[in-house]
């Protein structure tokens, strides 16, 4: 939440978290996350634990690192809800374009819990 122009710390956790993707820098992306972290994309997979989660970082199907938007950033009561797009280079040739909308329960600063909702955006026929 802004506070006089401020990001609340859980904000700021998700938003170091986002950069740590975009830079595909695991350490960085490690250090926002609880040790017993768990992470959802409902129909897709379910991990738990650091060493599953940076496992799932970096997907062999893409080449570089994914052009993340955050759009929108809000938070109440210790969770942060993360709603933007994503843009990565298939290795075989063309773009993945996604929206999302990622649920992060923090605890003690760090995130124990996320949910992302992906939907792939394809062009207009």
């Amino acid at each position: 939440m802004r506070d006089g122009g401020r990001m609340s710390a859980n904000k700021g956790v998700v938003e170091r978290y986002m950069e740590g993707f975009r830079r595909g820098d695991h350490a960085m992306v490690l250090s926002c996350l609880t040790d017993d972290v768990e992470w959802l994309i409902p129909g897709m997979f379910h991990v738990r634990g650091t060493a599953a989660f940076d496992r799932e970082i970096e997907n062999e199907a893409f080449v570089g690192h994914p052009d993340i938007a955050v759009t929108r950033l809000l938070e109440e009561d210790g969770v942060v809800v993360a709603e933007g797009t994503v843009r990565a280079r298939k290795r075989g040739g063309g773009d993945l374009h996604l929206v999302f909308c990622d649920v992060f329960t923090m605890e003690r600063g760090r995130i124990r819990r996320l949910v992302s909702y992906l939907m792939e955006v394809k062009p207009a026929p």
